[in-house]
């Protein structure tokens, strides 16, 4: 009886402790995944980046890009962003030739050199909208295509010729390496060449609108992240065949002149140069903000 009693209670032990020793292994591998788990997420939501980029190009999206700077500092103080501007040419070949970390575009880089756009990576970051523009003393608010067409090419050279005042017009163009320029010849001119002899050109939307505001009878076109309430002074916004540049407008399709806005990395973005293009672009709020649109709200591609 004894030797029964005995071999139960050594059985009932020998469970109790192989029992013991399972949940042990589960307990500890499940902390252990946890740990790790949690580990991964705190460091992925809260590792700072450090480290310094340059970005040149696109001065449409160089508002937004300047704008990002501070807010992205805060998140990083060890970082720093250099933002220049240049054209969207520009920055597409100093990105391809590494002198820059990234390189603003409002094109894709195959529409402005196939071999160039090898071994580019593309971030589309939002959308930009643009307008053709006059300076205030121009009393015309709607012109068709044909007529833009007729104006940049010099076959319109007076306001009265499509139902304005007799007032000379004086053309401001983009230099050709402007994305803005390469947008508005594909939207709105359909692949007619501007007549570069006819009037004057500037190098970036900051000296279109500067020049723009000093010439009488001026037209052009800007970047509407440019058009602020204190532009608006001085320069008129133009419907295109009767549709005004509108946010709600450029995302339903209903107004044509319009781009995505790129970054460009010289292979896969790494360090601060990944980390300040998903900070833009994720940021609705920014985006909105500086006048751009953000890519999600696009109803037509």
């Amino acid at each position: 009886m004894k030797s029964k009693k005995l071999k139960l209670v050594v059985t009932a032990i020998a469970i109790t402790v192989v029992a013991g020793l399972f949940a042990g292994c589960g307990n500890s591998s499940s902390s252990s995944n946890n740990a790790t788990g949690n580990s991964s997420n705190s460091s992925s939501s809260t590792q700072a980046v450090s480290g310094s980029i340059t970005l040149s190009g696109s001065t449409a999206l160089q508002p937004l890009a300047e704008k990002a700077v501070d807010g992205f500092k805060a998140k990083n103080p060890d970082a720093t962003v250099n933002v220049q501007g240049g054209g969207s040419g520009t920055g597409l070949t100093q990105v391809s030739q590494g002198a820059v970390d990234i390189g603003n575009s409002d094109i894709f880089a195959e529409e402005k050199d196939a071999n160039l756009a090898k071994g580019l990576v593309d971030h589309k970051v939002c959308v930009i909208g643009f307008a053709v523009v006059t300076s205030k003393d121009v009393d015309v608010t709607d012109l068709t295509k044909a007529q833009i067409q007729d104006i940049f090419t010099g076959k319109v050279t007076n306001w009265n010729q499509v139902g304005g005042k007799n007032l000379p017009i004086n053309v401001v163009h983009r230099t050709s390496g402007s994305g803005t320029r390469a947008t508005f010849t594909k939207t709105v001119l359909d692949g007619t060449k501007e007549n570069d002899s006819v009037g004057t050109t500037q190098d970036s939307n900051g000296a279109v609108q500067t020049a723009m505001s000093k010439t009488s009878g001026s037209i052009s076109y800007l970047a509407l992240s440019y058009l602020t309430d204190a532009v608006k002074n001085d320069i008129k916004e133009v419907k295109v065949a009767g549709v005004d540049p509108t946010a709600a407008n450029i995302t339903s399709g209903k107004y044509p002149f319009w781009s995505y806005e790129h970054m460009y990395t010289k292979g896969e973005a790494t360090g601060v140069a990944k980390a300040f293009i998903d900070y833009i672009s994720s940021n609705k709020a920014l985006i909105e903000k500086t006048g751009y649109i953000a890519s999600s709200d696009m109803k037509v591609k």
